[in-house]
């Protein structure tokens, strides 16, 4: 009898690009801030940034400014693990495009529950599973090579799932469709993304710069709730989020680790063609 064929998890040349674009991804906004305490994001701040580390010594002001914008990211990763409200303890989450890390471990912390991490990123998968030994969490926390559109775990066997920041490189249709296979009636997803505007954004010189800086296809706000609602998901919040993460923005604008993005992020969000969004849905 013939073996079943293992599908590739790279399908695509897009997919193949985003792999090694990820893969070769060293970018000190990511690693610096990592360093701060271990916790590495992918993903931008929200709140208010403290003044006053604009005004801090010469010599420790790129350190200070590196440690309020790590402050903020966790921040951003605090709101959106807010929005699973209780999960039970032993509960199962899986992270849609997981880096290097960060949001897992603290979901882990938080709530005790078993997270598996899915990446197309080989590298930042490794770097994960080896912060998750160092941490003494690897049989809770576990990252795997796997494409979040097809990822092969069990079906029903999640009580929710999150994207942060990792739907603008899928079809939202085919992920909501995995998603909606992976999470048990009931459960939760909830995301934190930026979406282009209806009416303006796919004209926005700006979000296509964002694009092409991350090789990424921002999605029209939109196309969310549609993919949402053709695939068994309600959401039943839905809040923006641009006003409280441009100060994220200005703050990393003026840092060491600015990487030419941030005027791009800046115009798009001031001229209402770009928004960044939590979306919470449930799986009926």
């Amino acid at each position: 009898m013939a073996s079943p064929t293992v599908k590739p998890v790279l399908r695509t040349d897009y997919q193949r690009s985003v792999a090694e674009y990820w893969n070769k991804e060293k970018d000190p906004v990511n690693i610096k801030l990592g360093e701060v305490d271990g916790l590495y994001h992918h993903h931008y701040g929200l709140g208010q940034y403290d003044p006053a580390v604009l005004e801090a010594p010469a010599e420790v002001r790129d350190q200070v400014m590196i440690a309020e914008m790590h402050r903020l990211e966790t921040a951003q990763a605090e709101v959106l693990l807010d929005a699973f409200g209780d999960v039970p303890v032993g509960g199962h989450l899986m992270d849609g495009g997981s880096g290097r890390g960060g949001t897992s471990f603290m979901a882990n912390a938080r709530f005790g529950a078993r997270i598996d991490g899915v990446s197309i990123s080989e590298e930042q998968v490794a770097f994960a599973n080896n912060q998750a030994v160092e941490r003494g969490v690897a049989d809770q926390v576990r990252f795997h090579f796997k494409n979040m559109l097809d990822t092969g775990f069990e079906t029903g066997s999640f009580n929710g799932i999150w994207t942060n920041e990792t739907t603008m490189y899928v079809d939202l249709q085919q992920l909501y469709g995995e998603f909606a296979r992976l999470i048990a009636p009931g459960g939760r997803y909830v995301c934190i993304t930026g979406c282009s505007n209806d009416l303006t954004g796919l004209r926005s010189r700006a979000v296509s710069q964002i694009d092409q800086h991350y090789i990424c296809n921002i999605h029209p706000r939109s196309e969310y709730f549609r993919a949402l609602a053709d695939n068994g998901f309600v959401p039943i919040s839905v809040v923006d989020l641009t006003p409280d993460t441009i100060p994220y923005w200005e703050l990393r604008a003026q840092s060491s680790v600015a990487t030419g993005v941030e005027e791009p992020f800046l115009t798009a969000y001031k001229e209402g063609s770009f928004h960044y969004l939590l979306i919470v849905a449930d799986r009926i």
